[in-house]
């Protein structure tokens, strides 16, 4: 039996291993959740307006041009990303870092060749592989590291269960001058703002019709790799309904889910009866212990204990032990100052330890965070839910928190 003809590759490029290495690594971005071997691969673009690599995987699609290559013959080939990354990382074994950066790489067709070694690559037809739709016009542009400040915020509170789709995105929502991330797990919702620069010829946005688009938190986790190195702006644009980012010479091209997730306006309180801040170390290393006294109890998913005593001093215990043994269990103290309202005393709030660490950590540009309370409505039995600020008041700052109280506590 006569083997099958190679399919055709004709670009033909040459680039530093550095750059060329470092856009194959985003261009994986477009490949996580590829199905069939045309979206597992990378199509590589020559023409005269440089080299372009781009993958799709329906769910997020890549567009990267690599400044520094140069094309010999213009032309497209598409190659199986994971076998060309390795090869070519295969190919500079033996280099230091530095010599392997300014090394020199060929890819003519399916040939992949540099100063010491040359191999063949498996290609795959060039018309099997589904390019993405044309990005929308810009709306608004963004500080890269702003972006990634809040998004680092906002994704640890949503869902992680995949039979609730809704909940595992990230709700994006550009009214204005600001681009507002939102994200639960039905037990807490965070909220944080980014500041935008609106793109003057773009349709303005009302509070009647925002742009919006709801981005699966396992996609926004893989590109705030690529935002943590990124300086200067991120531009955004919402088409129908696909969300792109474009930094430099990267494109993200992203595909929402259905739906939105559930208003959230009025679950944040306005006003609230009781307003403290708390000193956020002092905070997370009293947890850190609380949470190892419930790990070496054997007691996983017992909560911690904010507690006023009749003073008003607060403390921070975990809820371990027979009925008798909690009540001589003594909490570490935390430092606070009341804003507003009056200090509580004989007060107790129940916390998931894993939430209330989340929460703690999102306000890392800050010693001191706020917390507002509100005393429960007479005679029920509902606690209202904390919402930790970087505001003093609850309506102000860059994020906000709203993290619902443990109700069972035996």
């Amino acid at each position: 039996m006569s083997e099958q003809p190679t399919p055709a590759a004709t670009a033909h490029v040459t680039a530093p291993y550095g750059p060329l290495a470092d856009a194959l690594k985003i261009a994986e971005f477009g490949t996580a959740c590829a199905t069939g071997p045309a979206q597992h691969g990378v199509l590589i673009e020559a023409d005269d307006t440089g080299l372009t690599l781009r993958t799709h995987d329906w769910e997020t699609a890549v567009s990267i041009t690599v400044p520094t290559a140069t094309v010999t013959q213009a032309g497209a080939s598409l190659l199986p990303l994971a076998p060309l990354t390795k090869s070519l990382k295969a190919m500079m074994a033996g280099e230091t870092k530095a010599t392997a950066a300014r090394a020199t790489v060929t890819l003519a067709g399916d040939l992949l060749s540099t100063d010491h070694l040359t191999v063949p690559l498996r290609a795959l037809p060039v018309g099997e592989f589904a390019p993405a739709k044309t990005p929308a016009q810009i709306a608004a542009h963004l500080d890269a590291q702003e972006l990634y400040r809040q998004l680092q915020r906002v994704i640890p509170a949503a869902c992680t269960d995949d039979t609730l789709p809704t909940l595992t995105a990230v709700q994006m929502t550009l009214e204005g001058s600001t681009l507002t991330l939102a994200a639960t797990d039905s037990y807490r919702f965070a909220v944080a703002d980014v500041p935008a620069t609106r793109n003057p010829d773009h349709p303005a946005t009302t509070p009647e019709h925002p742009l919006s688009a709801l981005i699966p938190a396992s996609v926004l986790t893989r590109i705030a790799k690529h935002l943590k190195t990124c300086t200067g702006p991120v531009a955004i644009a919402f088409g129908t309904p696909e969300l792109t980012l474009t930094t430099g010479d990267t494109t993200l091209t992203i595909q929402p889910r259905h739906g939105d997730l559930p208003g959230y306006a009025a679950l944040f309180p306005t006003t609230v009866d009781t307003s403290l801040t708390l000193e956020r170390v002092t905070a997370q290393r009293a947890l850190k212990k609380c949470a190892a006294l419930i790990a070496a109890s054997g007691e996983r998913g017992s909560p911690v204990t904010l507690r006023w005593d009749e003073t008003g001093t607060l403390t921070l215990a975990p809820r371990i032990g027979e009925p008798d043994d909690l009540a001589r269990i003594k909490g570490m103290p935390l430092t606070f100052a009341t804003l507003h309202g009056p200090t509580p005393t004989d007060r107790e709030l129940h916390a998931n330890p894993s939430f209330l660490a989340d929460a703690l950590a999102a306000f890392d540009a800050t010693d001191t965070l706020t917390l507002h309370l509100r005393d429960p409505k007479a005679g029920s039995t509902n606690v209202p839910p904390l919402l930790l600020t970087t505001n003093p008041r609850p309506t102000g700052g860059d994020y906000r928190h709203l993290l619902m109280p443990v109700r069972r506590v035996s």
